[in-house]
């Protein structure tokens, strides 16, 4: 018979041959390679729910659900919801200095008003990073042990370092100056995202009433704007 589907759900693997399905009970990772597989399946299901429905809404029942295991299964491989949500930051971080230094390097035009362009660009393409940016401060880094928060920051400054080498090279700033830039484009970005994701009915309340046209916010306009500004200022 041809294996056509292969799922976990509530603890027990579903295999369906042809029209005939059974089960066999979850069986707990063993050997280092199963337990990373796991651990990227939980992350990769709370990246499906959060891009859904926005990480404040997710829980780790939410999650446990999505990969098919039971919660108390999930939490042998990490400590929180907020642990899992806060390594999908520091995998954020890497995946935007990992585009944002080659197009900071290959700009022909190294005004500011193009430096900020690019950066507010890659962090509009990223609307879950922009969502995480806000909620690490907030929760993510509150509910973890020491070792993930240590981790995590450790990843941080690494981007941080390779980003902010680039805006000394373009613009000469000095060490405070590109620390202080790209901590305004992540915070104001991840500030930005959650005014322009109010949920549908508020949305839909603010375009109705001229009177409440301002709280409508386009992220990439306005992060544009305010980096240009600091970075003429910087450059000037």
């Amino acid at each position: 018979m041809r294996l056509v589907q292969h799922r976990f759900i509530n603890n027990a693997t579903w295999l369906c041959y042809g029209g005939l399905v059974v089960t066999t009970e979850f069986q707990r990772a063993r050997s280092a390679d199963a337990k990373q597989q796991r651990e990227q399946a939980i992350l990769d299901a709370a990246t499906a729910l959060g891009s859904r429905s926005g990480i404040r809404s997710v829980t780790l029942t939410d999650i446990a659900a999505e990969v098919g295991m039971h919660k108390s299964a999930l939490l042998r491989y990490f400590e929180t919801r907020e642990q899992i949500f806060l390594k999908l930051t520091a995998a954020g971080w890497r995946d935007w200095g990992g585009e944002l230094v080659p197009a900071l390097r290959g700009l022909a035009d190294a005004s500011p008003a193009a430096i900020a362009r690019v950066i507010a660009d890659s962090l509009v393409a990223r609307p879950m990073f922009c969502d995480l940016l806000a909620q690490a401060p907030l929760n993510l880094e509150r509910n973890v042990s020491l070792e993930s928060v240590r981790e995590f920051k450790l990843v941080t400054l690494d981007e941080v370092d390779a980003i902010g080498a680039e805006l000394t090279r373009l613009l000469r700033l000095g060490e405070q100056q590109r620390v202080d830039v790209i901590a305004t484009a992540t915070s104001l970005a991840g500030a930005l995202w959650q005014m322009a994701t109010p949920g549908p009915e508020i949305e839909a309340l603010y375009r109705s009433d001229p009177g409440l046209g301002h709280a409508i916010v386009e992220v990439g306009p306005r992060l544009t704007r305010v980096l240009t500004t600091l970075l003429e200022g910087m450059a000037g």
